[in-house]
């Protein structure tokens, strides 16, 4: 597992696109806010590399075009319920969004980014509920808090009961029952992403059965997605366009697999 680190940007090799290459216009009302009734009807775009055609179909078609002796590789990250909203003793409200317990921790101090940034300053509590208040403990020199979680529930419990998925900013939705299942992989295991690895989203159990009866294997390793997915690329070079390191964790049987 890679340690987090400052971010860094890379040259792109002479003559590579722009940001600006890739501008186009999308209407708002081509997002979807919602997912698809089931998983599986989703739309899917193929392209023959062979001879660069395009073909637009279904997800649910993906069985189709798969051979046997294929290796599929997911992300078996889980989103947790990373945002907590409350109130300050002042009344005012306050979020505060969880990012990754801080390492040698006993798993109630986190890194975290709060709003609003001017009023959770060090020393200043948020209360979420009676049994969970977060304690603002440091603040880091980028903007990002630390802070500590004090109540009587264990942080799991406490996550689980007053947390809310943090939903992208694109949807423009509050969260909602639902999405704590339908924002999550199928086939989710560990627990530490602040979003969902999209491009999972679509798979189902029957899908991921038929693929296996097609002589395609599978194998997992898990990248926790950080606030970095939702930041916007502001430069026209894209290597200088600076991103968070996030964690991972590559089994041996995946590199095997591999």
């Amino acid at each position: 597992m890679d340690p987090p680190g400052e971010g860094e940007s890379h040259p792109g090799p002479v003559g590579a696109a722009g940001t600006s290459d890739f501008e186009y216009l999308l209407p708002p009302g081509r997002i979807a806010r919602y997912p698809a009734a089931r998983r599986a009807d989703s739309r899917l775009m193929v392209l023959r590399r062979s001879t660069s055609e395009v073909e637009h179909r279904r997800f649910r078609e993906l069985p189709e075009l798969v051979a046997p002796g294929d290796l599929m590789v997911v992300n078996d990250t889980r989103v947790f319920p990373a945002r907590l909203r409350g109130r300050k003793p002042t009344g005012a409200a306050g979020e505060v969004l969880l990012l990754r317990p801080v390492a040698g921790g006993d798993g109630t101090t986190w890194e975290a980014l709060v709003r609003p940034g001017r009023k959770l300053k060090p020393g200043r509590v948020m209360d979420v509920a009676p049994e969970l208040s977060v304690r603002i403990v440091d603040a880091r020199p980028d903007g990002r808090r630390i802070v500590r979680l004090e109540g009587d529930l264990t942080v799991g419990k406490a996550l689980e009961r007053f947390g809310e998925v943090p939903l992208p900013p694109y949807l423009d939705r509050e969260p909602e029952p639902g999405d704590r299942h339908r924002y999550q992989t199928v086939y989710a295991r560990h627990a530490g992403s602040v979003a969902a690895p999209t491009a999972g989203l679509h798979f189902t159990h029957g899908l991921l059965a038929e693929i296996a009866a097609r002589g395609a294997s599978r194998c997992a390793i898990t990248l926790h997605v950080g606030t970095a997915t939702f930041r916007p690329v502001e430069v026209d070079d894209p290597a200088h366009h600076v991103m968070d390191a996030e964690y991972y964790t590559v089994p041996e049987s995946a590199a095997e697999a591999y």
